[in-house]
């Protein structure tokens, strides 16, 4: 790592922010967060408590972990000896142009400005910043919880400089993410649009009654979810095709494939079809209160990255 993070200023502290600030605590940077919702000290504590044990089975030291992380009265006093700046705030243009603005004038100038925006890339939002104040902005994009899931994407604006993404990737590498550069902007990004597309074709079958919520969640996690997690989508086509790999996959299979495309679903989504999702979702789901499911939830990610672990250190 070409620079050193010792101070980390989380600004939002919704179920991102608080997620950023648990596992930055965790390897040992100062954290400063703040937001304006009347809660924090007890949303704080509360998220300290439930992330720490999932962090201590990751092999991290928490250890006095509360007492790494502060609150900061507004963004000024939690930026001011900020190394790296996370922004977890509202996916509002408006917002974040008015915040980064902000982060510029506050911030110190070696302060690196990442942006946790789910789609907005960050030349939407820096257009009227100077061009050595862009150059230090960039989206770091994680996936929900970002304390256990790994993957962090990586995407420079059209200012952003080359040393800003390599230190961003030198970053969260350094708090065990798994940094990924995307080299275009694009709404969404990677890891959302690919979500979308997904999400988009299960409500669609629901739709036409071809499967329940539950039964489809079923389907994914016991076919797709298992192979993605250890392969993705390109290397499980590569060895679908056996071994003339993804050549002969696209070759012998892809015409098939193909035909399928034009017949991929759009959901009608009307107010009735909404709410008649809305109601099978709870239907299957709706018994069990939001922290009994994240429970489920991450101690099943945790044990999926637990087993990628030791396949790793088998093959090494």
């Amino acid at each position: 790592m070409t620079r050193a993070f010792r101070t980390a200023a989380v600004i939002g502290a919704g179920t991102i922010g608080l997620s950023w600030a648990t596992l930055f605590a965790a390897h040992g940077l100062t954290v400063r967060v703040t937001d304006p919702r009347p809660d924090l000290a007890d949303a704080l504590a509360e998220a300290l408590d439930l992330n720490a044990p999932h962090l201590a089975a990751r092999g991290l030291d928490v250890t006095g972990l509360a007492d790494r992380v502060h609150i900061a009265a507004d963004v000024t006093e939690a930026v001011r000896d900020a190394d790296v700046v996370q922004e977890n705030g509202p996916e509002r243009v408006e917002f974040k142009q008015d915040l980064f603005a902000t982060l510029v004038r506050q911030a110190p100038d070696h302060a690196l400005l990442l942006s946790s925006s789910s789609a907005i890339p960050s030349s939407a939002f820096t257009r009227e910043l100077p061009d050595e104040a862009a150059a230090r902005v960039l989206i770091g994009h994680p996936f929900n919880p970002p304390h256990l899931v790994p993957l962090v994407e990586v995407v420079p604006g059209e200012r952003t400089g080359e040393d800003a993404v390599q230190d961003a990737v030198d970053f969260y590498t350094s708090v065990g993410r798994t940094p990924v550069v995307e080299r275009k902007e694009i709404p969404g990004f990677v890891g959302n649009r690919l979500q979308n597309a997904l999400s988009r074709e299960a409500v669609y079958l629901v739709e036409q009654g071809v499967v329940t919520p539950e039964d489809l969640d079923k389907v994914m996690t016991n076919s797709l979810g298992l192979r993605w997690a250890t392969v993705g989508p390109f290397l499980g086509s590569h060895l679908g095709g056996g071994p003339g790999g993804y050549r002969h996959m696209a070759e012998h299979i892809g015409a098939s494939m193909k035909q399928l495309w034009a017949g991929l679903g759009t959901p009608s989504q009307t107010g009735e079809e909404q709410e008649r999702l809305i109601e099978a979702v709870e239907k299957a789901y709706g018994s069990s209160t939001y922290p009994e499911l994240t429970e489920t939830r991450d101690r099943r990610q945790l044990a999926v990255l637990s087993a990628l672990d030791s396949a790793d250190k088998e093959e090494n």
